[in-house]
């Protein structure tokens, strides 16, 4: 053999491409490298395709809230309940329509992997070399190369040492779908939106909840006015929040749970869910072995074409920490699919990423918020429209809520837009869409000579593109 063929043996790959991870970001990356015409694998070390998000973030909780949510407008609506004696669920029966959700995704995500030819393995991947990769499955071990390989292994609770989370009534955010029992009372350490979620979840089941927050105040990077309402209707539902503190320790018992915080606080409940942070999937990877290294909370640096250090290695989804969004890590996948394909970078993912948070009621907001507004000294107005005064809301009994739609006094070009109330996060994607608007289409002016179906929810945005006009003078 001549060393020219043996050169070119050598160099020869299993795949082109192999993506470790099938969430949302694995799943974007697979998809569009394999449409691009690319030998492609997948690692997945679970069973089913899907990822954290399918199995224990995104999905299931969504299922959740929406199980709940229907549940508490059933109660509230006097057609339905003209005796006052109210329909109960437990968390348990809920669980069992979130698990069909699951099904059904986990089927539709293996269609396409299957459709587009890209050959899933079962196991753990770890880096035997910037091209190899050793796989550790039920049935033994066995190696893959390729010449480019993504990690899109996505993120996991936080679990700090002191906690003890074998505790039969101690859980983190993907262990509480486990829960069997009915709780009376649950404490949820930790007020980001996977702890308001769940927060919203047991309230509306009935549940007594104590929600900590570390911070001084809910979701501090939503619209101060938006946020503060969320923390009024929690506080009217009966939910105790309790701001700015951190736990001691949390001592497991027979019959529940006791946290004891630093200010010298103690509380007990039946049930406590630790949900204070992620970590990057990274420790089993064996990084070293290429050069690459994770932060403190296994995240991996990337540069904006979603290339590690390492050249022929991509990252993308939660794996690279913010904004650790579902949507945002899909496109993320098909970006660096893009820069794999050809070279250089043609897209990015858009700048104002819309935030879509699923407790009850919905909050979500796309753009600069009234703070950032503030601060940058831009001339801004407000326009609002209350729920209450929609027809459709009134007919669906869904009252709470309203639409404010940020503008520039001179230019009237929309700067953000933040909903709080049920479908909000639906409601978000018709101002985002005129927002990305460009050469002068994106006005207040826009919602005003528009005419919407009526009765809708759509139209609080004519209601609050008049209410912005009349301000100004």
């Amino acid at each position: 053999m001549t060393e020219k063929k043996a050169t070119q043996k050598k160099a020869r790959y299993d795949f082109d491409a192999i993506v470790i991870g099938t969430g949302p970001g694995g799943e974007g990356a697979a998809m569009y490298l394999a449409k691009s015409g690319l030998k492609v694998a997948a690692i997945e070390r679970y069973q089913s395709v899907g990822g954290g998000c399918t199995h224990w973030g995104t999905i299931p909780s969504k299922a959740l809230r929406h199980s709940v949510s229907r549940l508490i407008e059933f109660n509230e609506n006097p057609l339905f309940q003209p005796d006052e004696q109210h329909t109960k669920l437990t968390f348990s029966q809920i669980l069992k329509h979130a698990a069909g959700v699951i099904r059904k995704q986990v089927r539709l995500r293996g269609g396409f992997y299957d459709r587009n030819q890209v050959k899933l393995y079962q196991g753990e991947a770890k880096f035997i070399d910037k091209n190899t990769l050793s796989i550790t499955g039920e049935d033994g071990s066995f190696e893959l190369s390729a010449k480019t390989i993504i990690i899109a292994t996505g993120s996991r609770p936080y679990r700090p040492s002191d906690v003890d989370f074998d505790h039969s009534r101690i859980y983190d955010s993907d262990t509480i779908l486990s829960l069997q029992h009915d709780p009376k009372h649950i404490i949820i350490y930790g007020a980001g939106v996977i702890g308001c979620e769940y927060a919203s979840i047991f309230r509306g089941l009935g549940v007594r909840v104590d929600l900590v927050n570390t911070r001084d105040r809910l979701l501090s990077f939503m619209d101060a006015e938006i946020s503060d309402s969320l923390s009024y209707h929690f506080w009217n539902s009966g939910m105790t929040i309790r701001h700015g503190e951190e736990f001691d320790r949390i001592e497991g018992k027979a019959d529940g749970v006791v946290l004891y915080l630093k200010s010298g606080k103690k509380m007990k409940a039946d049930c406590f869910l630790f949900a204070n942070g992620r970590t990057g999937n990274t420790e089993m990877l064996n990084l070293a072995s290429i050069g690459l290294n994770a932060d403190s909370r296994g995240l991996i640096s990337v540069n904006k074409h979603y290339q590690t250090s390492v050249d022929n290695i991509f990252a993308v989804g939660d794996v690279i920490g913010y904004p650790s969004l579902a949507s945002a890590a899909y496109d993320q996948g098909r970006l660096a699919g893009e820069t794999i394909i050809k070279g250089n970078l043609d897209g990015h993912v858009i700048a104002d990423i819309p935030a879509g948070i699923y407790t009850i009621p919905e909050m979500s907001s796309v753009g600069k918020t009234e703070q950032e507004l503030t601060a940058a000294k831009i001339p801004y107005e407000v326009g609002r429209a209350q729920f209450k005064h929609l027809a459709r809301a009134q007919i669906a009994n869904t009252n709470v809520g309203s639409l404010k739609l940020l503008f520039h006094r001179d230019t009237l070009e929309i700067l953000g837009i933040h909903c709080f109330g049920e479908r909000a996060a639906e409601i978000i994607h018709i101002g985002q869409a005129i927002m990305m608007q460009k050469n002068g289409g994106n006005t207040l002016e826009y919602f005003v000579r528009t005419t919407f179906n009526y009765p809708t929810m759509a139209e609080a945005y004519r209601v609050a593109a008049l209410n912005g006009l009349n301000r100004l003078f």
